[in-house]
């Protein structure tokens, strides 16, 4: 029988057409009374928000007013590192591997594979969660034929380091209105195999996913279940019949210590109208499966109903029903610095209101569910998780009270654990200052996982999907250096701090220079623009920090020249200035400012974006939140928007920014700008002319390398934006491989 399609294959056929949707306008907050202005106004102030009264911003930004408050680090961690039980697992402390993907498994059950989960257990995590894809490669016709010998020896080589694993089932299907009762016993029969068959290999757990797009969540869902039958929506024990068999089955057949743990929904709204099909019912009436959402309240009741079929745990993930990088990280809701709530789809959430309110929304999506965790806890007596952004490091007082008030047993994570693997003992040792921040730019997982092999990318991480692969260094490993070098790095931004701590760490003698007074390049001008959601100077001083343990000399304050390169006598030279912009001639008398004044500068009413890179779709959005007439003018294509972003970062970016009535003119030019106007030329051969009291110089950075020119140094190399501009992520990975080579 045809039990359905794969997740791989789903995630394909979805992939790129998500990126592309864009809907309705954004919605605005309703007229404030003088004290509430005054009120939102010092709220943002004091959290880091734009700091501008409410009456010098857009309604979009009196939304959701966060509060950056709440990162003091004054706790040892008890309860952090105290032990917690799921089923038969023990973990010491409450950190578990999600399920999320990593897209190593689109090479097979490769080495790649296999030392991505051993590096998470020699790091510490003792409870690990396996994406679901694996299910493809293990079971069925797409089996590796090598598939048993595999797992077996990846849950070995995890347990060598205390490790215990388990595997998520992530079944898509058909409707589930339209399965027959025997096809619905043969997926439960699936699920049985399944765990059946990982339990012979080693693994200890399942997790069944029934949240997003899955059939188990199909079933749960009045949106998408309209059975009337024993699996229909007469009642929540029908609705959760499919789950509770399947739980019983397995319990069953391999006994009561393999544990089962259950993935849900805990919260549902319908962020994307365009998906909200009318239906109508027998009398012709409209209905709207936007309002069939299952709330708090139900998925408790579902909870209580799976924890008396044998459940062993709970996983909590927020459930909006259309954009699915915002069910495991729907911190993505906070990417935009002054529109936080931004959909993706051009509206705006409202959470004092929208996710019935329940929601920790004025920390930039940190720990948003453990509210609503801790309500499903207090209704069940087994161990609840929940996931997103839930990074202990991040914020040591507000995680770890979460856990000593009891709102939840475990964390459920990923990225922070991806970007570094040795997260656990890092924070366990008390060495948190060495961890590798996750800034949150969304590049690790894209629309699908066939694309997401080829552009997914770690920014802070620089092996991330990369390393054993043709794009990637060949280990995880740092090879010492054979014979010491002398080597000087010119630049103290991103790709130059990288360059430096990994060839010093290799044992080479690595002196930075920064002409500046300060390490980080431009991170400090992004951390500015972006706002602290990306963690953008926590990234800064992890680099800083490692330059000091693997010996780096700095010196801040020198500006380099050949004549002090020749004088230093280096091996090496690894060039890092970043790139430069030259002026763009702009006829006219409209003032023209360089992109790095646009946050000082008198601009008026009426501003133009020359450029459509990510710093000039940073630049609008800022200047939007702040109530000026934005236009983008680019000669570069529609399929280059703000491509330095992330495909989410860049989906929320343009939608928000389009409903908010920023025009962005692709392919054109500015062909004169004076008396308060600029003449366009658009890429369909039109002229148009728009109101314009200055122009924003956002133009593409070029290379920089000239300071190489004829230099008498045996290895010279450029790496990051001087040598080619693009973003944060891939300065990193040039300084990193760099680095590695010399």
């Amino acid at each position: 029988m045809e039990t359905g399609v794969s997740r791989r294959s789903f995630l394909a056929s979805i992939g790129a057409a998500s990126i592309a949707v864009a809907g309705a306008g954004l919605v605005g907050c309703a007229p404030k009374s003088d004290s509430e202005q005054k009120a939102a106004s010092k709220a943002g102030a004091a959290a880091g928000a734009p700091s501008d009264s409410s009456a010098e911003l857009i309604p979009s930004a009196c939304l959701n007013p966060q509060d950056y408050d709440y990162r003091q680090s004054t706790t040892d961690f008890s309860t952090l590192f105290s032990s917690v039980k799921i089923g038969s697992m023990e973990s010491s402390h409450r950190m578990i591997k999600s399920p999320a993907g990593s897209a190593t498994y689109l090479g097979g059950l490769t080495d790649e594979f296999l030392q991505y989960y051993v590096n998470l257990a020699k790091g510490g995590v003792e409870i690990i969660w396996v994406e679901g894809e694996l299910v493809s490669l293990i079971t069925g016709e797409t089996a590796a034929p090598n598939a048993e010998e595999f797992c077996k020896r990846l849950v070995d080589e995890c347990a060598r380091y205390g490790a215990s694993l388990g595997l998520q089932w992530a079944q898509f299907g058909p409707d589930v209105a339209e399965l027959t009762v025997d096809q619905i016993l043969a997926f439960e029969d699936v699920a049985v195999d399944l765990a059946k068959t990982i339990q012979g290999m080693g693994f200890k757990a399942l997790e069944i996913n029934a949240a997003g797009f899955n059939i188990g969540e199909h079933f749960l869902s009045r949106f998408h279940n309209t059975r009337t039958d024993q699996y229909g929506i007469g009642s929540l024990e029908d609705r959760a019949r499919f789950i509770t068999e399947c739980i019983k089955k397995i319990k069953q057949t391999c006994g009561n210590d393999f544990v089962v743990q259950m993935l849900i929904d805990c919260v549902e709204e319908n962020d994307n109208l365009t998906n909200n099909a009318t239906l109508m019912d027998l009398d012709n009436t409209l209905t709207a499966p936007s309002n069939l959402v299952i709330s708090i309240e139900e998925g408790i009741e579902f909870a209580k109903l799976f924890e008396a079929a044998g459940c062993d745990s709970m996983h909590l993930r927020l459930g909006p029903l259309g954009n699915h990088p915002c069910q495991f990280a729907s911190d993505l809701y906070f990417i935009l610095y002054g529109i936080e709530g931004a959909t993706g789809y051009g509206t705006q959430w409202d959470f004092s209101r929208h996710f019935q309110g329940s929601l920790i929304a004025d920390h930039s999506g940190a720990g948003m569910l453990l509210d609503v965790a801790a309500r499903y806890k207090e209704a069940v007596s087994i161990p609840c998780g929940a996931v997103t952004y839930m990074d202990p490091a991040h914020a040591p007082d507000f995680f770890e009270q979460a856990l000593a008030d009891g709102k939840v047993d475990f964390f459920m994570m990923t990225r922070p654990l991806t970007v570094d693997n040795e997260y656990v003992a890092k924070l366990r040792d008390g060495r948190s200052d060495e961890i590798a921040p996750c800034t949150r730019c969304l590049h690790c997982h894209i629309g699908s996982n066939e694309l997401n092999r080829k552009m997914g990318y770690c920014r802070v991480n620089a092996l991330t999907q990369r390393v054993m692969t043709d794009n990637g260094p060949a280990t995880y490993e740092l090879n010492p250096a054979s014979s010491p070098k002398k080597i000087m790095v010119v630049g103290g931004g991103p790709a130059g701090m990288e360059a430096a701590r990994i060839a010093a760490a290799r044992g080479h003698e690595v002196s930075l220079y920064e002409k500046s007074n300060s390490l980080g390049g431009l991170l400090s001008f992004a951390s500015m623009v972006k706002g602290p959601h990306e963690n953008l100077d926590d990234l800064a001083a992890y680099l800083k920090r490692q330059l000091e343990i693997n010996g780096v000399n700095v010196t801040t304050g020198k500006e380099v020249d050949q004549a002090f390169i020749s004088s230093m006598a280096p091996d090496v030279v690894i060039l890092a200035v970043g790139g430069t912009r030259e002026k763009t001639n702009i006829a006219g008398n409209v003032p023209v400012v360089d992109f790095d004044s646009f946050m000082t500068a008198d601009l008026g009413e009426n501003v133009v974006i020359y450029g459509s890179n990510a710093q000039a779709f940073d630049c609008a959005l800022w200047l939007t939140v702040r109530k000026k007439r934005v236009a983008i003018v680019t000669p570069h294509a529609n399929a280059d928007l703000d491509m330095q972003q992330s495909q989410h970062a860049i989906r929320f970016m343009t939608t928000a920014l389009y409903s908010l009535g920023v025009k962005v003119w692709p392919g054109a030019s500015i062909k004169e700008a004076k008396d308060g106007k600029v003449v366009i030329a658009t890429e369909v051969g039109t002229e148009v002319t728009v109101d314009c009291d200055s122009i924003v110089d956002g133009a593409e950075m070029t290379p920089n390398t000239s300071l190489l020119d004829g230099l008498s140094v045996s290895e010279t190399y450029a790496i990051g934006d001087c040598e080619k501009p693009f973003n944060i992520a891939l300065a990193i990975r040039a300084g990193n491989d760099i680095a590695r080579s010399v």
